[in-house]
């Protein structure tokens, strides 16, 4: 009786440190296998985060924490025959802090307040910046534009990035030919290390009151580092008003700050 209950004791004990001996060797394997270590993209709430994979060390933020943006003005330009340019100015306060993708409408009113016309488009939300929004060529159907709205038309997708075009100015601004085809030349420069590419600069001219009264786009394909390059400004017709400021701002999509 006594050598049964023995072996009993002795085989749970065997059973129990091989039990003892086969957890102590898989459990850093489950763990392994099924542990997801907390990330931006984990659905919960963790980490620094102020929302659910945002805010904090994420890239995208918290739209609670991020200034709002402000339309500061927007108009429409003549250009010729029914045709005109439209210019919005945006400033977006936060550093550091854009949107890659937002739709925008633009849209026309004569002097009885019907809309003549309207256009979409899409841009980036650049970080610490006032910057315009360039339409051109709109056609109004020989309808004259009396007032002129801008606003966007998609929820915003805030996230963490810097503008690209820091290190770029424009220097050397020329006005030409005022009574007849007024044109603008300036340089564009590139004062840093690195190359840049698909540049979108708009100029927009404003007269002794601070009003704008034309705008034009011109793109430039790449600018090497310490390059200066041509860049021109055009409009068909001569303008009612003297220019007493110029306003030439490079614009490329932000990137994602690391």
């Amino acid at each position: 009786m006594a050598t049964s209950q023995w072996a009993r004791r002795h085989q749970l004990l065997y059973g129990g440190g091989v039990l003892l001996f086969f957890l102590v060797l898989l459990l850093p394997i489950i763990f392994y296998i099924t542990y997801t270590p907390a990330s931006c993209f984990d659905g919960k709430l963790n980490q620094s985060e102020t929302d659910v994979d945002k805010g904090g060390t994420c890239v995208l933020l918290d739209e609670r924490y991020v200034q709002p943006h402000a339309v500061l003005w927007s108009r429409t330009f003549a250009v010729r025959d029914g045709f005109y340019n439209a210019v919005a100015y945006i400033e977006n306060p936060n550093q550091n802090a854009g949107v890659l993708d937002a739709v925008y409408q633009f849209k026309f009113y004569d002097e009885k307040n019907i809309l003549i016309a309207e256009r979409f488009g899409r841009t980036s939300i650049i970080p610490e910046k006032v910057f315009p929004i360039f339409e051109g060529r709109i056609d109004t159907g020989n309808r004259i534009p009396a007032r002129t709205t801008f606003g966007f038309v998609n929820d915003f997708k805030w996230e963490r990035m810097k503008d690209t075009t820091v290190g770029l100015t424009v220097i050397n601004e020329k006005v030409s030919d005022i009574g007849t085809t007024p044109r603008v030349d300036a340089e564009l420069y590139n004062t840093t290390v690195e190359p840049f590419t698909d540049i979108s600069l708009v100029a927009t001219l404003f007269d002794a009151s601070g009003n704008a009264f034309a705008s034009s786009r011109t793109l430039v394909q790449n600018v090497e580092p310490g390059e200066k390059k041509s860049i021109t400004f055009t409009w068909p017709e001569p303008f009612a008003d003297e220019i007493a400021r110029i306003d030439i701002i490079p614009l490329a999509p932000p990137a994602i700050a690391q």
